[in-house]
C-alpha cells in the first residue's frame, strides 16, 4: 500500500470500476451497432466497407472486445 502511494498509483473504488464497466459495455455495443450499419451501406465497394467496419470495431475497449 505504501509503495502504491509512493509510486503515485491511484486505486479505484468498486463503484467506479462497476460504472466504468457498464459504460465500456454500452460504448462497445454502440460501436458494434455503427459497424453493422456501415456494412449495410452501398455507397462504397465491399472491400472499403469491410475496412471501415473493421476500423470502427477496433475502437472498442480492449478489455471487453467480443467481436
Amino acid at each position: 500500500m505504501i509503495d502504491d502511494a509512493i509510486s503515485g498509483k491511484k486505486h479505484e473504488g468498486w463503484r467506479k470500476r462497476q460504472i466504468n464497466s457498464v459504460l465500456a459495455d454500452s460504448r462497445n455495443d454502440t460501436i458494434e451497432e455503427v459497424a453493422r450499419e456501415i456494412e449495410k451501406m452501398k455507397a462504397f465497394g465491399p472491400d472499403t466497407i469491410a475496412s471501415f467496419a473493421s476500423y470502427i470495431r477496433n475502437m472498442k475497449d480492449a478489455q471487453t472486445k467480443t467481436t
